[in-house]
């Protein structure tokens, strides 16, 4: 395996571990993770739209990291490396989706954590097969 194919490898690996962690997270934890995000969101014009906000960034986040890690054991059994990019494209709405939800909330630190994750998603679709 050569360095360009083991970035994609790596990211998807990565971006797999923090957005399925975060989607069961969300899943396993409803209640307390939307009474954080009403919280969060209170003086936001994002405020009323909180609910529907956080059906839509779970779903992302447990479907991109389904399909990186799944896109990671594919391409480690030799069927490309698909399943992957697919995943780091849908990694990357769903961080998008985060990053706006942290600027209208006026939150600059969280937005700027986001940064470092779009980054891996960026790294590893530039050496994608």
């Amino acid at each position: 395996m050569t360095t360009t194919s083991f970035i994609p490898l790596a990211a998807g690996a990565f971006l797999a571990v923090t957005l399925l962690q975060s989607g069961l997270d969300k899943l396993l934890d409803r209640a307390g993770n939307l009474e954080y995000l009403t919280d969060h969101f209170k003086a936001s014009p994002l405020r009323s739209g909180v609910g529907p906000m956080f059906v839509v960034v779970t779903i992302l986040e447990i479907a991109a990291g389904a399909l990186c890690g799944l896109g990671v054991i594919a391409a480690l059994f030799g069927f490309g490396q698909q399943l992957v990019a697919w995943g780091l494209e849908l990694s990357a709405v769903d961080l998008l989706c985060l990053l706006f939800g942290q600027r209208v909330a006026k939150d600059y630190g969280g937005a700027a954590v986001l940064a470092g994750y779009f980054a891996v998603v960026l790294l590893g679709l530039t050496f994608v097969q």
